[in-house]
């Protein structure tokens, strides 16, 4: 997809920025260095906490206790403190029931965006998910996304099934625990981070419109 070149050299920037930031030695809101440390990682490094959290949510309600959610951040590799995590904990623990939701959470991790740009991420979304159920899978790609100029597939590196698995692992965090399918959260996680790479909000919709041909 044309267009992608140009969000791996803003997501490079961020990784580097957010680097910077983390080791200019001030103190920082624990939820905003959570972000950081995310950010430093590229536009995996929220998916792969949010793949995490889902991962250890047995019962699917999206609540976590306070040792779950320990044991997700410390499972993630990022570097907080006892006392950070406590604090993040508390702040969402809002009825002080000894759990948060996780969705929540992640809303409050990832940067805000304007609704022009959440408006663009969710047509991106709904063209490629050709079933209409709320998952991108393979067989969705198939239907939009044509491999046949892809360089490793012309040199018989690659398969399209191998190329297109490649696509959706973008989206399914750096722990490597993929499934070959792509929730409308995992597509927003990813792209919330691609966008505070992005300052203008025409460039944001310019660059996802030629990635997907909108």
């Amino acid at each position: 997809m044309s267009g992608r070149d140009d969000f791996f050299s803003k997501e490079a920037s961020l990784i580097n920025r957010s680097k910077r930031e983390l080791a200019d030695g001030r103190d920082k809101d624990p939820i905003y260095k959570l972000r950081l440390q995310c950010f430093s990682r590229g536009a995996t490094g929220i998916l792969g906490l949010a793949r995490t959290f889902r991962n250890m949510d047995d019962d699917g309600n999206k609540s976590l206790s306070y040792e779950e959610f320990n044991k997700g951040i410390r499972e993630a590799g990022l570097d907080c403190t006892e006392s950070e995590i406590k604090d993040m904990f508390n702040r969402f623990d809002e009825d002080n029931d000894g759990a948060i939701n996780t969705t929540e959470f992640l809303v409050k991790l990832r940067p805000s965006m304007h609704q022009s740009r959440l408006d663009i991420i969710d047509k991106a979304f709904k063209k490629i998910d050709q079933a209409g159920d709320g998952v991108i899978t393979i067989n969705d790609l198939k239907t939009i996304y044509c491999v046949r100029d892809h360089p490793k597939y012309l040199s018989g590196e690659m398969t399209e099934n191998e190329i297109l698995t490649q696509f959706l692992n973008n989206f399914e965090g750096g722990n490597g625990n993929h499934d070959g399918k792509v929730t409308k959260e995992e597509f927003l996680n990813y792209y919330a981070t691609i966008s505070a790479s992005i300052d203008n909000d025409a460039y944001f919709d310019l660059v996802m419109r030629k990635a997907y041909k909108l």
